[in-house]
């Protein structure tokens, strides 16, 4: 299963933080990549215009693997980026 979703608000380094802290290993110097046993997650961010002239940081995240693991993981994931900001 893959899946991609995108996370604004919050850092390609927190992202991969978050990932870690869920089982994940990251297997690139930069963070681009963290895998685990039954997941693996591609980052990627860039800055976006959110309204007017505010700009923030969007972070996509490329889930992939078992389903019941991504399913679980994307929840996990989710929950920790909303509260990144607060």
């Amino acid at each position: 299963m893959r899946r991609r979703k995108e996370y604004r608000g919050i850092s390609k380094r927190l992202a991969a933080d978050y990932l870690e802290n869920l089982g994940g290993e990251r297997v690139d110097p930069d963070g681009d990549r963290v895998e685990a046993a039954d997941w693996a997650a591609d980052l990627d961010a860039e800055t976006v215009e959110a309204a007017g002239s505010i700009e923030l940081t969007e972070v996509t995240v490329e889930f992939e693997g078992e389903a019941a693991a991504v399913e679980e993981l994307i929840e996990s994931f989710t929950r920790k980026a909303m509260r990144a900001g607060g």
